[in-house]
């Protein structure tokens, strides 16, 4: 927006079906979810010039969302109201936006967020597979031996270089803050999925989510064993021999921000770059949190 118009800014919460998108970010000639609001947003709104958006955590093709957050600066005196309505008029059903509002100061979907939590769900073993959710749940022919999942877990909390999990891109540091890790058997019918995982990070780099899976599975099902994991976690460069899991799996299912009054001062610690020296944020570095 320019000087000459001031703008307001607005957060959009929304869900979406991942199997059907090429991810979140806008890629020209495919279909994103970022590229889809970009192209109703400013015909809803009647706008002369394109709108951006960014994201709490750009998921990759075939990720799910059940609450995922965006902001978007548009021109002051903008109605959410009206917003929110024409978006559920025009979107896919694959999308559904859950509320827009005017963003407190300060806010910033991608650094104001304090944590993003992630849930993998799998099918194990023999059982039968659900139908109804193939989209939503991969299929591990294995037992997935839960307390030997979480006890090699527990091993990777804390402060880390995930740099074996995750697909490194130029300028992006791959140090993040692993606060929980833990799958848990469901109680379900032969039909249901058996086993989630729950993964919550301050900001996860690309496929960390699915690469930490992939390596407990193989611990869990009895493939490797715990020197194998730890000697993984200590390399320095993306491990070939970690199984990273299939997309439809994942799902974004909540981010969690700061009270208002703490938003801008959240943003603007999370634009400090972490690595054995800190430095700020540019816009190289854009690219860092994708999962």
């Amino acid at each position: 927006m320019s000087a000459e118009r001031p703008a307001t800014r607005l957060r959009i919460d929304l869900a979406y079906d991942g199997t059907d998108f090429l991810g979140w970010a806008v890629q020209p000639g495919y279909r994103t979810v970022q590229g889809l609001l970009e192209e109703w947003t400013p015909k809803v709104l009647r706008l002369a010039a394109p709108v951006g958006l960014v994201c709490a955590g750009r998921t990759d093709a075939g990720v799910h969302a059940r609450a995922q957050v965006a902001h978007l600066d548009v021109p002051a005196g903008t109605d959410p109201a009206v917003l929110l309505r024409r978006l559920r008029r025009v979107l896919p059903p694959d999308i559904a936006v859950l509320d827009v509002a005017a963003a407190p100061p300060g806010f910033h979907a991608r650094f104001s967020a304090l944590w993003r939590r992630y849930v993998y769900r799998i099918s194990d073993g023999e059982g039968i597979a659900d139908p109804l959710q193939r989209a939503h749940v991969a299929t591990v022919r294995r037992v997935v031996d839960v307390d030997r999942f979480n006890a090699a877990a527990a091993s990777l909390l804390g402060l880390h270089d995930f740099a074996a999990f995750c697909r490194r891109k130029p300028h992006a540091t791959t140090i993040r803050t692993l606060q929980d890790i833990e799958a848990r058997r469901v109680p379900a019918d032969p039909l249901a999925s058996k086993v989630e995982v729950t993964v919550r990070a301050d900001a996860f780099c690309h496929s960390m989510v699915r690469s930490l899976v992939g390596a407990l599975t193989q611990v869990a099902t009895g493939q490797r064993d715990e020197t194998w994991l730890a000697e993984v976690a200590a390399s320095s460069r993306r491990h070939t021999q970690v199984n990273v899991m299939v997309a439809r799996g994942l799902t974004l299912e909540e981010v969690r921000y700061p009270p208002d009054h703490e938003l801008a001062a959240r943003a603007a610690e999370a634009r400090t770059v972490r690595g054995p020296v800190e430095r700020p944020w540019t816009p190289d570095d854009e690219d860092e949190d994708d999962e």
